[in-house]
């Protein structure tokens, strides 16, 4: 059975790791560096088997006054 999917946030952005489809993440770790580069902030900047993705939290709207 696979891992359940896992959220991440800070308030503004969530990102979802799909930990099963992410099976091959030490290919990624070791190849190129423009998948991972652990010396830059973020340090990943894509992912190639889809097992990252993410979304702007919506804000909660004013009420009108």
């Amino acid at each position: 059975m696979s891992e359940p999917e896992k959220e991440y946030t800070d308030g503004e952005v969530t990102v979802i790791w799909k930990p099963g489809v992410s099976i091959h993440s030490a290919k990624c770790v070791e190849g190129p560096g423009e998948v991972f580069n652990f010396n830059a902030r973020p340090w990943i900047n894509m992912c190639p088997s889809g097992a990252l993705s993410y979304f702007r939290n919506e804000r909660p709207s004013k009420a009108a006054g």
